[in-house]
């Protein structure tokens, strides 16, 4: 008898033993669980629209990576400019990355400017936008050189996207020149195409673009001479923010303040998104390379 009872207390104790140590796992686990869902716990949901040119793709991916680093959570909104600048004045958008002036999107600034935050600092102060040919295309040299040799061109200005600020000046263009040719909207991926087609064959093609742009650094393109100064001298990019992003996120209102870039950052960022697989991975690995200088910005 005494023995069973020493067999029964022998198993009640393992029992013990057993619940004890289950329970112990899953205060453990239940520990464990409460230090990642804190971990996890985002600062909040940054809503930033995209442009699909190849400058923008970088930039919004590189401040989506800065940005959920620090523990947001960012959704790029794939949108024209047009449908952009709406989102941000009626606040459905927290933030547009590439507005350029005082020229090219000088119509948005002016529509918004009351209902838009637009920043009072640009992050790149050396953009050019104009015309432009191959430089094979040695007698063609100013936008007065287009009509004279517009059959060259089959009386055509390649475009891009219809509601870019550049587009609207560019039509303007047309009309302060003179221009016997007419511009064809697309996209940039679609005038990309063409120019590198032409470019391939040797052949003409004039179309308005943009520096910084990762296009110079693969095909010899010239910027044709704007006498009249449609297009405006030095452009200056900034970025936009919904009326109350700076009360409700007071630290990245900071840190996009503090953003600044020189042509040979942007250059290296646009390559290395462009060459990734993914646009992200692109960026975060210019981060890595450049983390001091993202550090000015965020600290």
């Amino acid at each position: 008898m005494n023995k069973w009872k020493q067999n029964l207390s022998f198993i009640l104790a393992l029992l013990m033993a057993v619940v004890l140590t289950a329970c112990g796992d899953t205060s453990g686990k239940s520990n464990s669980d409460q230090a990642n869902a804190e971990t996890e716990e985002s600062k909040g949901e940054i809503s930033i629209g995209q442009i699909n040119w190849a400058e923008n793709i970088a930039v919004t991916n590189l401040w989506k990576a800065i940005l959920e680093d620090k523990g947001y959570n960012v959704e790029l909104q794939v949108l024209d400019i047009g449908i952009m600048m709406q989102g941000l004045e009626s606040g459905e958008l927290d933030a547009a990355l590439e507005l350029w002036l005082p020229v090219q999107d000088a119509v948005y600034y002016e529509e918004y400017k009351d209902t838009v935050n637009f920043a009072e600092t640009a992050w790149f102060d050396n953009a050019k936008v104009g015309l432009v040919v191959p430089t094979y295309l040695e007698e063609i040299n100013s936008i007065e050189d287009l009509n004279e040799h517009k059959e060259m061109f089959n009386g055509e200005i390649v475009g891009f996207e219809p509601g870019a600020g550049t587009m609207k000046v560019t039509e303007q263009l047309i009309k302060d020149y003179n221009l016997d040719l007419e511009l064809l909207p697309s996209s940039e991926p679609a005038m990309l195409a063409e120019i590198g087609k032409a470019v391939e064959n040797e052949e003409p093609i004039v179309a308005p673009l943009w520096s910084p742009h990762s296009v110079f650094s693969k095909y010899d393109l010239k910027f044709l001479e704007d006498p009249q100064n449609t297009y405006g001298g030095v452009e200056k990019i900034y970025h936009a923010t919904r009326q109350g992003f700076g009360e409700d996120h007071p630290e990245v209102s900071k840190w996009l303040n503090n953003w600044k870039m020189n042509d040979k950052q942007i250059g290296e960022l646009i390559a290395y998104v462009e060459n990734a697989e993914e646009p992200l991975d692109g960026a975060k690995k210019w981060i890595k390379e450049n983390q001091e200088l993202v550090d000015e910005w965020v600290k």
